[in-house]
């Protein structure tokens, strides 16, 4: 038995996390069911209109006919794609999304093998089983958003990376993983922007093995290609725009959500701060590129401006990134807004008046929820529990810390992103299977270690 489970390992993995998602998709049809009449679609209503006036009209804007670049438009497209396959049903959104998350174990699978000095097939097995099993992700990866396809990008840029970092030799096959990478890390921003901080951090990573004549003859085909890939979507933006858009229109939003006088009090209430409104001389959604500009230039004007609050701001926005409970802690019911007092107090004002404080509410699932009942607990012992291991796994692995540390430049980068703009469990998940892997090293350390003692 034992030896057919080393044999299979991988696939019975694999098998696990479609199993899994089929049976919670199967049991739960009211909460992914956003294509049946009258259903709420949980994640983003913007990606279905894309998705829809794509094929109707055959223009990316969320209205019909009308061009606009107010998200990254790579997974509306795929979006659109299954629609025109498979019609517009949630199933066949959630098996696409399966197989999505069913690659991204693959290639952590083989990742983990190549890093990992011993037993790399069994940390990739474990890493793949904790992603395979875990909640948080397989409900966001049920649902209509891009946290699916976000996963598959990164993890085949870093398994990309490695492929090129191993070749011995500058030839035809290196040239072609460069580009590769370099494809994949321009069409990742088509989906989330982030990646190019990883790939700054990578660069010292290939200098750990090779010398820097080696690094930049690797790299610079990567950025090179991956410029090439993004330059039909900024000039159609340019024309449309008639000024350059830094590949969507919610960076600004984001920016200034995330660097604002009351952003640290809306963390520490238990919020989301794209509750926040914007200010009030801003100018206004029909002037998309100029309305951009203007958030942006608010939230680094704060950052220059204050610069003694700003490490209470960073210190606050990393205890978020990096809470084992889900962030945000708490969410507004239908008919509440999010306002700020004279005093810089919280404030949530309902249709009965305002109160001052914290509530225990979710939009999407109210207080007697299965997400608030049941599924916050969940979350914080089996992130929490691997998330512990994963530090105790970076510390036992600290010999092998040369080919490791591009997994930890992964979470590094990442944490830096998202402290320029603004974090939550939603935007910090996509990279915890790989932490897994240093879960798993522990785990797989300690059953040996008990063994040895046996």
């Amino acid at each position: 038995m034992g030896s057919w489970v080393n044999q299979y390992k991988f696939s019975l993995v694999v098998a696990i996390a479609i199993l899994t998602r089929l049976t919670i998709l199967l049991a739960f049809p009211a909460v992914f069911a956003y294509t049946e009449a009258g259903a709420q679609i949980h994640g983003s209503t913007a990606y279905d209109e894309y998705a829809i006036n794509l094929l109707e009209t055959g223009v990316y804007g969320r209205e019909p006919g009308i061009p606009d670049a107010g998200l990254p438009p790579l997974y509306s497209y795929l979006l659109a794609l299954v629609y025109q396959l498979f019609g517009r049903h949630y199933i066949a959104v959630a098996a696409v999304h399966t197989f999505l998350d069913a690659l991204s174990i693959a290639l952590l699978y083989d990742i983990c093998r190549r890093l990992f000095s011993q037993h790399g097939d069994w940390i990739g097995a474990l890493a793949g089983l904790f992603f395979a099993l875990y909640p948080y992700l397989i409900f966001q990866n049920l649902t209509l958003n891009d946290t699916a396809l976000w996963i598959l990008m990164l993890h085949l840029f870093v398994w990309l990376l490695i492929l090129l970092r191993q070749r011995q030799k500058l030839d035809r096959h290196t040239l072609l993983l460069a580009l590769s990478a370099g494809a994949v890390l321009g069409l990742s921003a088509l989906v989330r922007a982030l990646l190019p901080a990883l790939a700054l951090l990578a660069a010292i990573w290939f200098l750990f093995k090779l010398d820097w004549r080696e690094t930049i003859l690797r790299l610079l085909p990567v950025a090179a290609m991956s410029i090439l890939v993004l330059l039909p979507w900024l000039a159609r933006n340019y024309q449309l725009y008639d000024g350059f858009v830094p590949i969507a229109l919610n960076s600004g939003e984001n920016i200034y959500q995330g660097n604002n006088p009351w952003t640290a009090a809306v963390f520490r209430a238990g919020y989301d701060v794209q509750w926040l409104p914007p200010p009030l001389d801003a100018p206004t959604i029909d002037e998309p590129l100029k309305r951009n500009n203007f958030l942006a230039n608010a939230g680094w004007s704060y950052l220059r401006d204050n610069p003694a609050r700003v490490p209470d701001l960073l210190l606050t926005k990393l205890l978020v990134y990096w809470n084992p409970q889900v962030t945000p802690l708490n969410n507004l019911r239908e008919g509440e807004r999010l306002a700020i007092d004279e005093n810089g107090e919280v404030v949530i004002i309902t249709s009965q008046g305002s109160h001052i404080g914290v509530t225990a509410a979710n939009a999407a699932y109210q207080d007697e929820g299965l997400f608030n009942v049941i599924g916050r607990a969940v979350h914080v012992v089996y992130f929490g529990g691997l998330w512990l291991l994963g530090i105790a796994g970076l510390w036992l692995s600290r010999r092998q810390w040369r080919p490791l540390s591009l997994l930890v430049f992964v979470q590094v980068s990442q944490t830096l992103m998202y402290l320029l703009f603004h974090p939550s469990t939603r935007y910090r998940s996509p990279t915890d299977p790989l932490l897994f892997a240093f879960s798993a090293y522990a785990l797989l350390w300690v059953v040996r270690w008990r063994r040895g003692r046996r």
